[in-house]
């Protein structure tokens, strides 16, 4: 080298020292709040973590637990079932003080008691009963009565048969039926329930001459029959235990 500097290279040695310059003034000049910014946010969450919560948790919307809701608002199945079971026979039985206190002991040992369900099933049963009775049918009879109503209904067929009689009965139907007692005695269900139904019905001697009744009438009859079963029982059936004519 002649100890001349290339104007070339003169150029690059300017441009680096710049480029190094402008780089130091961005990248290594401290402003004198990075420690000040440190400190703030190591403390926040020394503090965050005192209170029991991480740092930011503040903004997060925790949902209810449904299951803990639900076990607080509903009530156990047992119990609302009974609950609903009271209810129901309130309202059924709102005219009837002593109906509605004998209906909530049923329904408070038998929780699945549903007096509404009862009255349809007695309906049934007792146009069964009245046309059974009237074609002689014991063996009808028989799952449907107690022993001591079955023998007396047993006993009048027998009467009739050795009469030679013959009852002719068309079952016209239900006009009514009203639960008019309720009871739980030893452990015992018992309803009692007054019907009014209509009937064709004629009874016949041997010749076939109509003896009592018309076969061409309709009758009113009114009848006030109990049912029973025990309350605690599997067997959701109800038996004929005693019956009256109100006529």
């Amino acid at each position: 080298m002649d100890g001349r500097i290339d104007v070339t290279t003169l150029l690059f040695l300017v441009l680096a020292v710049v480029i190094f310059l402008k780089l130091r003034s961005v990248l290594g000049r401290r402003t004198g709040h990075e420690q000040t910014r440190f400190e703030r946010y190591k403390a926040q969450q020394e503090a965050s973590q005192r209170n029991g919560k991480l740092a930011g948790q503040d903004k997060v919307v925790t949902l209810p637990r449904r299951e803990r809701e639900d076990a607080e608002v509903i009530p156990a199945p047992d119990q609302q079932a009974r609950a609903d079971g009271e209810q129901r026979i309130k309202e059924y039985a709102a005219g009837s003080a002593a109906v509605t206190g004998g209906l909530l002991d049923i329904v408070r040992t038998d929780d699945s008691f549903d007096p509404n369900h009862f009255l349809q099933g007695a309906k049934a049963a007792y146009e069964i009963i009245v046309t059974a009775f009237a074609e002689g049918n014991r063996r009808t009879l028989k799952d449907l009565l107690s022993p001591e109503v079955y023998e007396g209904f047993s006993s009048a067929i027998a009467e009739r048969e050795n009469r030679g009689e013959q009852i002719d009965q068309s079952f016209v139907g239900i006009k009514s039926a009203d639960l008019v007692e309720a009871e739980l005695k030893g452990g015992i269900a018992q309803l009692t329930v007054k019907f009014v139904s209509e009937l064709i019905s004629a009874t016949r001697d041997k010749a076939g001459g109509v003896i009592n009744g018309d076969p061409k009438r309709i009758r009113e009859v009114t009848d006030i029959w109990t049912f029973a079963r025990e309350a605690m029982s599997r067997n959701p059936n109800w038996k004929l235990v005693a019956t009256q004519a109100a006529n």
